[in-house]
């Protein structure tokens, strides 16, 4: 649960002007870089939020679905200069990025809104749209291997080693005796098949 001042509610929920958004990011090499969609520069969190290079007002925001904490921002950046030097040179690949609303006459009064790490980047003219990861995502990566009787290799890939043209059109369904029977491959079947 977001812990949101008293003071800060009451202007959200009034929809009052003087709010506005700001945008961290936290580069692989933990230097940071802050954007904001307010007329001026704002200090946040220690970093200072640049609006003549910033996002335009509303550019994030969640995209709900089946998948685990994704969302989109996406927006007009002026991305010439270094900052489109580094999303070129891969300095953007994997960064974080916090959201902020806060107020922009009391920046201290403020809420972070969302967040997560950049999965992939789409860079159209000076429109850059980010697809981030939320944290939950990470709860649904494999990490390892499962243990199952059927074979967790794709038939044909470098796991597997079953060479596709000696066996065209076939299908495998996983199981060591196909793999065995059918293509001889019993030596790189990658399931468990004396499993109980």
């Amino acid at each position: 649960m977001r812990d949101v001042p008293e003071v800060l509610a009451a202007r959200i929920e009034s929809g009052a002007a003087w709010l506005c958004h700001a945008w961290i990011v936290t580069l692989a090499d933990d230097s940071r870089l802050g954007f904001t969609d307010h007329d001026e520069d704002l200090i946040v969190e220690g970093v200072i939020c640049r609006a003549a290079c910033g996002w335009t007002a509303g550019a994030a925001h969640q995209e709900l679905g089946l998948d685990p904490g994704l969302a989109s921002a996406q927006g007009v950046l002026d991305v010439q200069g270094p900052v489109e030097a580094d999303i070129r040179a891969g300095r953007w690949d994997g960064s974080r990025i916090e959201v902020w609303r806060l107020d922009w006459a009391e920046p201290d009064l403020r809420v972070r809104i969302g967040g997560g790490q950049v999965r992939r980047m789409v860079m159209a003219g000076e429109r850059l749209t980010l697809e981030l990861e939320g944290q939950a995502a990470r709860l649904d990566r494999v990490v390892g291997r499962s243990f199952s009787r059927l074979c967790d290799a794709a038939l044909g890939d470098a796991r597997c080693g079953v060479d596709l043209e000696a066996y065209p059109g076939q299908t495998c369904d996983r199981r060591f005796e196909r793999c065995r029977d059918r293509f001889g491959n019993a030596a790189n079947f990658r399931g468990f098949p004396d499993m109980p």
